[in-house]
């Protein structure tokens, strides 16, 4: 039977990776991002059976809407990867409500509200399905002018252990991915600002990057993309409440 999987934060970096890889491994996919007319480009691209749908994780019933949509189309389904996150940088003593608030909503009440409703769907209709969510290196250590994004990303490791724990009587295994220094459009913009609150340049926090980085490169999204698969593959099958580090060494414990 064929696995269908739905993708948050679609579009691009990661979470495009992942649709990649996930096509390739023959799966049925439902892409979703806030960004719909984008997705719906994307799953163009792909060609094969995709079901794009424009979802805001942080209303439950835009997320319902898609699995609801995506059950019907393909009969259900069996993976997920909650992937939708933003990023913003600031000294944490200049941290506005506003911008905890920006950063809590989507990275961990978007997790919280997918995953809620991702269980629900694999109860209902009696699947042992997999969650992978997508967490960062700075769920492990906290990183400096991101203390909400890290913030933010231990809150996706905490969550995701708990709900492993209370679901794996049912069959169903949670996850999360750790990465590192990842070369995407949010890193982009990302490198632009540290570059500006330090008083150096993007070429000299690029370097840093892979300074840190005992692989001696950045991390692609595919790095990432393709530890999602095998966790979501049978070959992951006695792994659940991880948190996985994808950073090319730059955290090993």
């Amino acid at each position: 039977m064929t696995k269908t999987i739905l993708i948050t934060g679609a579009a691009n970096g990661i979470g495009l990776a992942s649709a990649r890889a996930f096509a390739a491994n023959g799966y049925n996919l439902v892409l979703t991002d806030l960004d719909e007319t984008l997705c719906r480009q994307r799953a163009a691209e792909l060609g094969g059976n995709v079901l794009p749908f424009g979802v805001d994780v942080r209303d439950k019933a835009s997320i319902q809407a898609a699995f609801d949509a995506g059950g019907k189309e393909f009969g259900g389904i069996d993976t997920v990867h909650a992937n939708a996150g933003v990023s913003s940088m600031k000294p944490a003593l200049d941290l506005s409500e506003a911008d905890w608030d920006f950063n809590f909503d989507i990275n961990a009440k978007g997790v919280f509200l997918t995953n809620q409703v991702a269980v629900r769907h694999f109860l209902d209709r009696g699947l042992k399905g997999v969650i992978v969510n997508t967490a960062s290196l700075a769920a492990k250590v906290g990183a400096p002018l991101l203390a909400h994004y890290s913030a933010s990303k231990f809150a996706v490791i905490g969550w995701t252990q708990a709900l492993a724990r209370e679901h794996a009587k049912d069959g169903i295994r949670v996850n999360a991915v750790c990465p590192g220094f990842v070369r995407t459009p949010m890193q982009d913009r990302e490198i632009e600002w540290e570059a500006q609150l330090l008083g150096t340049t993007p070429e000299k926090v690029l370097q840093s990057y892979i300074d840190q980085t005992p692989l001696g490169r950045l991390e692609t999204p595919e790095d990432v993309a393709d530890v999602v698969v095998f966790l979501a593959s049978d070959g992951a099958r006695f792994m659940t409440g991880q948190g996985v580090n994808v950073t090319g060494g730059v955290y090993m414990t």
